[in-house]
């Protein structure tokens, strides 16, 4: 039986570790039939290991930093090279704010620190997605990754209101990208033992709440279910949903106390 993206050509971001969503969505995109390509920064060499322990490790890694126009006006030319005239779904896994926005600093963080977190978190969804549009003819999907904006989580600070603005973004996006068949919708993962995890202050605990709150157990070293997640909002199985955050975080968003 063919997989779920049998013939799709996919590019993904925010492959840094082989414990990264981004890793998991890019193993079972290959599995399930896509041909890929991966970014990174700022390190692609790093990702260039990283993506020889895929099933096809035989994969192109772009230089691409989301905040350089230089970059994103190269990029379709770049991607064209390798996948053709035809592009079916980007994954946009890219999150970033400098530590004086993190650990309990939320209210002296200078707004130069906000800048760039909102730039590289939640900007990028918009211009990696234009980026790309002109090879995306045939319609597609932008999938991203959240953490449930509607709630203030202990450490995280103003990667909190990025979050929010990524999801106001992927809605706007949602809206606009309709006529052109393209859907953007979000996947909200639970907290994971990633490289963007540990980079935040007294990550412990936030993760610690998953312990008492989450319906199902939660694995903070298991980022397939996440990845699923991703693969399957990439794939034709939702044709009519468009900015939607879908839910992988063993039920916590439902839980009040």
């Amino acid at each position: 039986m063919a997989g779920i993206l049998e013939g799709k050509k996919i590019l993904i971001t925010g492959v840094l570790m082989e414990s990264s969503i981004a890793f998991h969505t890019a193993k079972l995109a290959q599995e399930q039939g896509a041909e890929i390509i991966l970014t990174a920064w700022p390190r692609p060499t790093l990702t260039e290991r990283i993506a020889k322990k895929l099933p096809n490790p035989d994969v192109k890694v772009l230089e691409l930093d989301v905040s350089n126009d230089e970059h994103l006006a190269r990029l379709e030319g770049q991607v064209r090279e390798v996948l053709g005239d035809r592009l079916d779904g980007v994954v946009h896994s890219i999150g970033f704010a400098p530590q004086d926005a993190l650990g309990g600093n939320f209210l002296n963080t200078p707004f130069e620190s906000v800048s760039t977190a909102m730039h590289v978190s939640a900007f990028s969804l918009k211009s990696l997605t234009m980026a790309l549009m002109p090879l995306m003819t045939e319609g597609g999907s932008v999938v991203g990754l959240t953490f449930d904006a509607k709630f203030a989580w202990p450490q995280y600070d103003w990667m909190g209101p990025a979050k929010a603005a990524l999801e106001a973004t992927s809605r706007y996006m949602a809206r606009d990208l309709g006529k052109h068949d393209i859907r953007c919708n979000l996947v909200s993962a639970g907290p994971l033992g990633s490289m963007a995890a540990k980079s935040i202050p007294g990550f412990g605990e936030l993760a610690a709440v998953w312990d008492s709150r989450s319906p199902l157990e939660w694995k903070l070293d298991d980022p397939e279910p996440a990845g699923r997640g991703v693969v399957a909002l990439l794939s034709d199985w939702f044709p009519k949903t468009t900015g939607e955050i879908v839910h992988v975080d063993g039920g916590l968003h439902a839980i009040g106390a």
